[in-house]
């Protein structure tokens, strides 16, 4: 893929968004040319989820296909790109369930919105299943990274070692369910983030109504006391745990993202506000657009501190929730 000469355009999590994306995408100069939306001498640059829960997923995904092949866009894989995947690949014989993922309550609940508007376009979705599987992993740009959840440098660099590149092949997807595996721990921890059970087998009930064990925990903390400090979800820990101090056990699975490390852009943690910076080489771009909250952009031209000034958003009220495609 060639490099940006004008830059790179950072965004967030779009899940289904489209003509949100497409508004956003116009405000930043965009324009589209032979169908595809395409800048002069920037890039656009997306951070995953792409698809479920939003009203019109097919456009979304054939706006940015489109881009991808056309040189206007690059993007990395997220959680629910890796989980379509999982829901539509036969598992290989003697597994105890004959998809990579479980089709669950639970689970379709997730892909629901997405199967619904690709319930009269299978062929469709078979193919963009197919484009999942090429999506990086994660990127080093010129000056700055970018995965979905969490930059982990000892499984990156296992990955590469290993595997060369930055994508998975049919026969890591099949080994990435088995939970001893190599490539599990890979696809968790960049497509999940750093995840870490709460002290004494609690639970938490976060807002989508679900009981959860692990929270999703900072990885660029460089002195965290309590549990308080390593939060990063909208679901607030109980005050007798978020007030405990970390455990050895839990601190020796720490990351740390050090501060003299090119610019990270993630996105996956759902946060909510006024965009800015979480440090000045790191930035979340996913700001809740589904949930009426914002697509977040963030503009990069180089710079090795990042600037909360250059974020640009635009707001979910131009996607209307619509059933079907």
């Amino acid at each position: 893929m060639a490099d940006a000469p004008g830059g790179y355009d950072l965004i967030g999590d779009v899940h289904g968004c489209a003509l949100t994306l497409f508004h956003l995408l116009e405000k930043l100069g965009y324009q589209k040319r032979a169908g595809v939306y395409r800048h002069p001498s920037r890039q656009l640059i997306l951070t995953g989820d792409l698809i479920d829960r939003g009203p019109r997923i097919r456009e979304a995904l054939h706006q940015v296909r489109d881009m991808v092949e056309a040189g206007a866009a690059q993007m990395v894989m997220g959680n629910h790109e890796y989980h379509a995947l999982c829901h539509g690949t036969p598992a290989k014989a003697g597994s105890p369930h004959p998809y990579l993922r479980e089709h669950s309550p639970r689970h379709q609940a997730v892909i629901e919105a997405t199967l619904e508007q690709f319930a009269n376009h299978h062929a469709d979705w078979h193919a963009f299943l197919g484009w999942f599987l090429t999506l990086p992993l994660f990127l080093e740009l010129p000056g700055c990274r970018v995965v979905h959840a969490c930059w982990d440098h000892a499984l990156i660099d296992q990955f590469r070692q290993q595997h060369g590149g930055n994508r998975l092949t049919a026969d890591l997807l099949q080994q990435s369910v088995a939970r001893n595996s190599f490539a599990y721990r890979l696809v968790n921890r960049l497509l999940h983030g750093l995840m870490l059970p709460l002290p004494d087998g609690d639970s938490i009930t976060g807002h989508d109504g679900i009981a959860r064990s692990h929270f999703r925990a900072k990885f660029w903390e460089e002195d965290p006391a309590s549990y308080a400090d390593l939060l990063f979800q909208p679901d607030l820990l109980p005050v007798e745990v978020a007030q405990r101090m970390i455990s050895q056990e839990h601190r020796a699975r720490l990351l740390h993202y050090r501060a003299d490390e090119p610019p990270l852009f993630i996105g996956h943690y759902w946060r909510t506000g006024v965009p800015e910076t979480i440090r000045p080489n790191l930035a979340c771009l996913d700001y809740s657009a589904v949930k009426s909250g914002k697509l977040v952009c963030y503009r990069f031209d180089g710079e090795t501190r990042l600037d909360s000034a250059k974020f640009v958003w635009q707001t979910m009220e131009l996607d209307q929730p619509r059933r079907h495609a």
